[in-house]
């Protein structure tokens, strides 16, 4: 099983964003991305992060694993699990294409953890957000 933590957070809403992710496979370290967003605001940045990780996925062949993301942004995992309608109108492409791509997946979860539980992700957004 491939678990990945998944985070996205900006300085300012909006503001400078960063993305950042933590992957492993059967608890052994898979791979691990930090990428700058530019502007964007918590909860477009959160979307991105999980939409690259799902690109990473799929650029590494693992649609067949068993994924589970774990992420701190409550909003966004409702919204993807349909709990929560997409009101934001910016959000709604973003939400599209990780819909698109979660749909790829032939047994994948996505749950919220609290922040403490998302730590290896934050610590690589705000590492990506302070080296710019």
């Amino acid at each position: 099983m491939i678990t990945v933590n998944v985070d996205g957070g900006a300085r300012g809403n909006p503001g400078p964003a960063a993305l950042g992710i933590v992957a492993r496979q059967d608890g052994k370290p898979l791979f691990e991305v930090g990428e700058s967003l530019g502007r964007a605001t918590n909860n477009q940045a959160e979307y991105s992060a999980l939409c690259r990780a799902l690109e990473e996925f799929k650029k590494r062949s693992l649609q067949r694993e068993t994924v589970e993301i774990l992420m701190d942004s409550e909003l966004v995992v409702k919204q993807v699990n349909g709990a929560y309608r997409i009101k934001n109108a910016a959000l709604k492409p973003i939400y599209e294409r990780a819909f698109t791509l979660l749909k790829e997946f032939q047994d994948i979860t996505v749950h919220y953890v609290p922040r403490r539980k998302n730590a290896a992700a934050d610590k690589i957004v705000n590492k990506t957000l302070d080296n710019g």
